[in-house]
């Protein structure tokens, strides 16, 4: 827990407690259901937990905000993000039915009212969202295109509503195709570990 209070210092006792429950939940279910790589495991706040909460560093939803977690495998960046933005609701969707398992198994066991999972594609799920987040499932132009026609055209925060995409490495070629406005915040300036060199969160408008 620590490295989650170190960066985020106003959780409630119930989100501490949340968060505290995490690793041992996933440890349990990755042994039924593989769904975080087993070297991961053993850096799961840091690598699953806080790389998720970097999109909370770049924008803070507001009360009532609808969010759309593509892809999201066992709940990320879903999850720790529902657990630090109680008032805003979490559709979280993915094609692997028994990732939205553990999903499902962990949201209850937390007891998170905000999300509600379902094993789709993102181009099934019905609705319009403020915000489409993401890590990495796909190069943006084919991301764009499962999700451009889900965002809610009205904006009501610092960032126009679309996309906060969690990515890697060098992102200047897969972005020089990318007509819609875009900026790319480097977690790097938010969190000290080495780990967040290289790891950036892309936002990219759809209004």
């Amino acid at each position: 827990m620590k490295i989650i209070e170190s960066y985020f210092d106003n959780l409630t006792q119930l989100q501490a407690q949340q968060f505290e429950k995490l690793p041992d939940l996933y440890r349990f279910w990755n042994e039924q259901i593989n769904v975080i790589s087993r070297k991961d495991i053993d850096n799961f706040q840091e690598r699953h937990v806080l790389h998720s909460l970097g999109i909370a560093k770049v924008l803070s939803f507001h009360q009532g905000t609808q969010v759309l977690d593509v892809g999201t495998g066992g709940g990320f960046p879903g999850i720790p993000l529902a657990i630090l933005f109680p008032e805003v609701q979490f559709t979280l969707v993915d094609s692997i039915g028994k990732k939205i398992k553990v999903v499902n198994e962990v949201s209850l066991e937390l007891g998170l009212k905000n999300v509600n999972a379902f094993h789709q594609r993102a181009e099934e799920t019905k609705g319009k969202f403020d915000f489409v987040v993401s890590r990495a499932v796909a190069q943006m132009p084919e991301f764009l295109n499962w999700v451009s026609s889900k965002i809610e055209k009205k904006s009501a925060h610092s960032l126009k509503n679309g996309i906060l995409y969690l990515k890697g490495g060098d992102l200047q070629q897969e972005m020089s195709t990318i007509r819609n406005s875009f900026k790319i915040y480097s977690l790097s300036d938010y969190f000290t570990e080495p780990f967040f060199e290289t790891k950036k969160v892309v936002h990219v408008s759809l209004n």
